[in-house]
């Protein structure tokens, strides 16, 4: 049995995360999906908001959980038992940042990363800049679950 971990901070998840998702799903048998604190970034929702919004974002995936990760992806994936870690690249930008943590988690790990290309029509999708269209007023509804344009909102109007 196969086992992928999809590590991110997710804040919020995207279309473009789900998509990664249900691609990853028909490759592994299993997919854990690790919601995460970025230090270098602020944050929209707590960790526990970001997990119950993935959660309800895949709730008809099977094959797939979601688990809150604090510490090393790396130690997460060691200690689960991961086989693989699933990264979406949407640029040449995105592998610049990502190739050196897959390089770091494979020796602290021994895990291998995938990475995975974005589909044209979420390749401009990022959180941050969900955010910053859904702070100026702007309808975010093709870009992200509607759990989490409900939840944007709820959050905006505070």
């Amino acid at each position: 049995m196969t086992k992928a971990l999809f590590p991110g901070s997710f804040d919020p998840i995207t279309n473009g995360h789900v998509d990664i998702i249900e691609r990853a799903g028909n490759l592994f048998d299993e997919i854990i999906i690790g919601v995460a604190n970025n230090t270098s970034k602020t944050g929209m929702f707590t960790l526990a908001e970001r997990e119950a919004l993935v959660q309800a974002s895949i709730a008809s995936k099977s094959n797939v959980s979601v688990v809150a990760i604090t510490g090393l992806t790396a130690d997460y994936a060691q200690a689960h038992e991961v086989d693989t870690i699933i990264r979406g690249l949407r640029n040449a930008q995105d592998f610049s940042y990502e190739e050196p943590i897959a390089q770091m988690n494979v020796t602290l790990s021994g895990v291998e990363t995938i990475f995975m290309p974005a589909k044209p029509q979420n390749m401009m999708l990022s959180s941050s800049m969900i955010k910053e269209v859904a702070k100026a007023g702007g309808d975010i509804s093709n870009f992200v679950p509607t759990p989490v344009a409900e939840a944007m909102q709820q959050k905006l109007m505070r």
